[in-house]
């Protein structure tokens, strides 16, 4: 059984157990939401709606909200100078299709458990820690050579200009 489903402004062709990426709907992580607006029912019999079926919906387990890929909004005017970069994420919403409900019901499955990590135990003693190699440090680079000071007498000398004498012109 399938079901196209309308939400954001764009038409998905959904089945249970299908992931897929929407635009942000409300709804906290772990929680089953509903999409009401079912456009046809696929099966056996498929049932198109005008313009929606009456008493379908699709049950949707939160997966994750994230942020789409930037996307670069870039105008340039030639010749003028005139430039302008906008960019943007979309917020995204990503959904688990959980089932396809027809004549009113309610979802009867609840979100999935999460799986937990597992976390390694840490070592009791220090030698059933596994050893890890030492890292070696970087050789250093020798440090540059400093020029040598040169006296203060001929530096000061060099960068007094001499004064010229003047020389009475009438």
């Amino acid at each position: 059984m399938f079901a196209v489903i309308k939400t954001g402004g764009r038409q998905y062709r959904v089945v249970p157990d299908d992931v897929l990426e929407i635009g942000k709907i409300a709804g906290d992580v772990g929680t089953i939401v509903q999409l009401g607006e079912v456009l046809v029912v696929g099966g056996d019999t498929p049932v198109l709606g005008t313009p929606t079926v009456a008493g379908a919906s699709v049950a949707a387990e939160v997966l994750d909200h994230k942020r789409g890929p930037k996307v670069i909004a870039f105008k340039k005017r030639r010749r003028k100078n005139s430039r302008r970069k906008r960019g943007y994420r979309d917020e995204i919403t990503v959904l688990r299709i959980t089932e396809i409900l027809t004549d009113g019901n309610k979802p009867t499955v609840g979100p999935r458990p999460k799986r937990e990590k597992v976390a390694l135990k840490p070592a009791d003693d220090a030698d059933e820690a596994p050893k890890t190699p030492a890292k070696k440090a970087a050789p250093k680079k020798p440090a540059a050579r400093k020029a040598a000071a040169k006296p203060a007498a001929k530096t000061a000398a060099k960068k007094a200009p001499a004064k010229k004498a003047k020389s009475d012109k009438k």
